[in-house]
């Protein structure tokens, strides 16, 4: 009979959960639509991304409608010392480790809030030693023992039925939070890649203008020295030389902190890769050896926030709040229990389950909540306003995202527009420079006209490196506003690299 019983509880558990299962009050999520637009600009684009107007400022970069970004995307700037300081900080920058941690932590929490589906079992076992006062109350024993030991062992078992499924949308909510884990892990990811690319054509960028700087101020301290060899012979006035030492603490005054910013380049790459800035010293890479990728890819804008994780990651927050509310309603309704208990106690533990010694007991219970000053409805209330929160926040991350989008494509055409004018200023000092030399051999220029025409050209060049290296930086501003390629790996690979 006692059996009977048993199994009798455990059938109306499995019928009580499978029961409610298909119950969950509260609103059902369904995912955002997506922006109605064609494009990311106002005007419409032309299939070259960037078309410099002088063709010795590189070659045009031409987009691939529909094309998608490669995971590995820095590749495409064909330098080796790039791709190894972006995966050294992949594996070991910090901020992944703890991105990865959330993400486990995310999935254990909802592994948890699963378990509460089934029932829950306890054993106990308690020994007590005990003497009673047979002299003044009855004995506790039958056999009148004033003196014994109890034994008593015992199993409950308890089961809550989710009847309205506040239950299943906790479970609901605490995998969109696992979900978004995943999406920021990946936002992560591509944030590191971008910030450490865009440090490191900085530093390449920085490193060209101080050999530049350099050699403008040799040029100018030869000048200076010409100057006053002149004005000793009586062919400069003393303001002229004034005028090239003022020149000359220009040009010594902009090394400093071109200098200052390579260092702290130097830092941020260090730090970005796991390690102290005294310990490692990032690899050298030349501006001049990187290459501008020419076919960039664009995805349409109906596919952007599906490619975007900080978008995807803002849309499973609200997916977590929209549960949260159906939470909070299954709160303030009834609330089931069931509950069973089987165990025997006795003076010896062989004994403990013989005839007599045994007890159990089987038992329900329904609660609702008939007055709580409001408790349960401001609740409600405050996991609605939760949801609309999400639901801002969610625009705003689309909004975002085609912003990103439109001002890389912007930048892409106007920084290679400045590129080549930089380029053509820095073509026509180098003709000035060349035609100043032929005037000097000639004799119909002095030596300081030549050191003037080479001070010029090496203005010209640092623009022209500041304006070359702004169209990479370009480039991978417009990889990062798409995704990264974070989509291109399948999900169960993913899921299981980072865990």
């Amino acid at each position: 009979m006692r059996c009977e019983t048993s199994q009798r509880a455990r059938a109306i558990a499995a019928s009580s959960a499978l029961l409610c299962a298909a119950c969950a009050v509260g609103p059902d999520f369904h995912r955002p639509a997506q922006p109605d637009v064609k494009d990311y600009v106002r005007e419409p684009l032309t299939s070259t991304a960037a078309a410099p107007a002088a063709p010795q400022a590189g070659a045009a970069q031409v987009f691939r409608a529909g094309a998608e970004v490669p995971r590995q995307w820095w590749d495409g700037f064909g330098s080796e010392p790039l791709d190894r300081i972006v995966e050294r900080a992949l594996q070991h920058n910090p901020t992944l480790d703890a991105a990865r941690a959330a993400l486990r932590q995310a999935h254990e929490s909802t592994a948890a809030q699963t378990g509460a589906y089934y029932p829950s079992a306890q054993a106990s076992y308690s020994v007590s030693r005990t003497e009673n006062a047979v002299g003044t109350i009855a004995p506790t024993l039958s056999s009148g023992a004033a003196i014994y030991t109890l034994h008593t062992a015992q199993v409950s078992v308890g089961f809550v039925p989710d009847v309205f499924g506040a239950n299943r949308r906790a479970v609901e909510s605490l995998a969109a939070q696992e979900e978004a884990q995943r999406f920021e892990l990946e936002a992560a990811k591509l944030t590191l890649a971008s910030n450490v690319v865009a440090a490191a054509i900085q530093r390449a960028a920085l490193h060209a203008q101080i050999e530049a700087t350099t050699d403008i101020i040799a040029v100018e301290e030869r000048s200076l020295a010409l100057l006053r060899e002149q004005q000793r012979l009586g062919y400069a006035s003393a303001l002229d030389v004034a005028s090239q030492q003022s020149a000359l603490a220009q040009a010594e005054q902009s090394l400093p902190p071109l200098r200052r910013q390579l260092e702290q380049t130097c830092d941020l790459l260090a730090v970005l890769s796991g390690d102290l800035p005294a310990q490692t010293a990032p690899e050298q890479i030349d501006l001049e050896a990187l290459k501008l990728p020419e076919q960039l890819p664009l995805s349409v804008p109906s596919q952007l926030v599906e490619h975007r994780p900080d978008v995807r990651a803002a849309e499973a927050q609200v997916h977590s709040a929209s549960a949260q509310v159906g939470v909070a309603v299954a709160n303030r309704l009834p609330q089931f229990s069931i509950s069973t208990l089987y165990g025997g106690t006795a003076t010896g533990i062989s004994r403990m389950f013989d005839d007599g010694n045994r007890f159990w007991s089987i038992g329900g219970s329904a609660a609702q909540t008939i007055f709580d000053f409001g408790t349960l409805e401001h609740r409600q209330h405050a996991a609605e306003a939760a949801l609309d929160q999400a639901t801002a926040q969610y625009r705003i991350a689309v909004l975002t995202a085609f912003q990103n989008v439109a001002d890389a494509l912007y930048a892409l055409r106007s920084d290679a527009d400045a590129l080549a004018a930089a380029t053509e200023a820095e073509q026509a000092a180098r003709t000035t420079l060349d035609l100043t030399r032929r005037q000097l051999d000639a004799g119909a220029v002095n030596v300081l006209a030549l050191l003037n025409a080479e001070q010029a050209y090496q203005q010209a060049w640092v623009a022209r490196v500041q304006a070359q290296a702004a169209r990479y930086a370009d480039t991978a501003a417009l990889y990062q506003a798409l995704g990264g390629g974070a989509w291109n790996d399948s999900g169960d690979t993913a899921r299981s690299s980072d865990r």
